[in-house]
């Protein structure tokens, strides 16, 4: 059964590859690649640098009034990319080469008077296009510790926790409607301290929707950080890529690994197994993780997010579930900076 179970997979994998070959060379374009940047980060002696090469960048600016059927339109166009693989790209000395799906990440020499954002300009080699800045995030000398949260009914009221709910939201929605809970852009600021201290937001959303986030975060004035999106491509872990918690997971410790010297505070919800991703990141981190605070999306907490809980507290962990992140007890928060020393 488990052979059987395993071949179907494997069959089906194949296909969906297929498939999206056959859309991947309808959409293709023959325009000259472009280089596309994403928010890097640094790591112990070095700056990751991130981003994706494509040969046709599909955007239009929304307006607050048009109809959900131009919004969905225009998200269905943040979708169809056309990629390209293979294209050697040059940063700071340093090159490296695009991937299957088109994205690059590299690490280049880091400066030791680098701290906050930092631009590295990075080029496709032989391009005529002038090069391009690549954002990365330095934490500052003074950081005491990092913030890593969650995006989809965390950080963004979304609907996550329902598949038909989350889908119609991202695809009728536009940059200029969606909402960001301002008690989540409250949160931020006070846990940022003013830059101090380095913000990171793992989510399950695609790439495809880096620039979307990007603007919507603008908007609302929430504090700007790297984001660990993912490919929602066909490839060797399954039809959409790495799993919700697989994902998350990893990016988690990618993040604790680039700061070996910080704690870090972990945001996220009920309604996307969060506290399940956040009790394993405890376990595998010991003494790592300072606290966990976790919006009560649902109305309810599942019984597998409840004790998901109960075992990240009996790791020593402070946690907190609540309605409304104003409501946080302090004693889950990093103590506040005038209160040191």
């Amino acid at each position: 059964m488990a052979n059987s179970t395993g071949t179907f997979s494997a069959g089906l994998n194949r296909a969906a590859r297929a498939v999206e070959g056959l859309i991947e060379r309808a959409i293709r374009s023959d325009a000259p690649p472009m280089l596309k940047a994403y928010r890097g980060y640094a790591v112990p002696g070095g700056l990751v640098i991130q981003g994706r090469v494509v040969s046709a960048v599909r955007r239009a600016a929304p307006e607050a009034d048009q109809s959900k059927w131009v919004n969905f339109k225009q998200m269905v166009s943040l979708f169809l990319t056309s990629e390209v693989r293979d294209v050697p790209v040059v940063a700071a000395g340093v090159e490296g080469r695009s991937d299957a799906e088109g994205y690059i990440q590299m690490k280049v020499p880091r400066a030791p008077d680098h701290a906050g954002w930092v631009h590295i300009e990075a080029e496709i080699e032989g391009s005529d296009d002038a090069p391009k800045p690549m954002p990365v995030l330095v934490p500052q000398a003074e950081a005491r510790y990092g913030v890593v949260s969650d995006i989809d009914d965390t950080m963004l009221h979304t609907g996550a926790f329902s598949l038909p709910r989350n889908l119609w939201n991202t695809f009728t929605g536009n940059a200029l409607t969606r909402e960001v809970y301002p008690d989540a852009v409250k949160l931020m600021a006070r846990l940022s301290e003013g830059g101090r201290n380095p913000v990171y937001y793992v989510s399950s959303s695609p790439w495809n929707l880096f620039a979307f986030l990007e603007g919507i975060f603008d908007r609302a004035g929430l504090v700007q950080g790297p984001m660990f999106l993912r490919d929602l491509g066909v490839s060797d872990k399954g039809l959409i890529g790495a799993s919700h918690g697989d994902h998350k997971g990893a990016a988690i410790d990618r993040i604790l690994a680039a700061n070996p010297e910080l704690q870090i505070w972990l945001l996220g919800d009920t309604g996307q197994k969060d506290a399940i991703v956040y009790r394993d990141a405890v376990a595998r981190n010991p003494g790592r993780i300072g606290g966990v605070v976790l919006r009560e999306a649902t109305g309810t907490l599942p019984e597998a997010a409840r004790t998901a809980v109960t075992d990240i507290e009996a790791a020593g962990v402070p946690c907190a579930v609540v309605a409304d992140f104003d409501a946080v007890p302090e004693t889950v928060l990093p103590a506040p900076l005038d209160t040191q020393g």
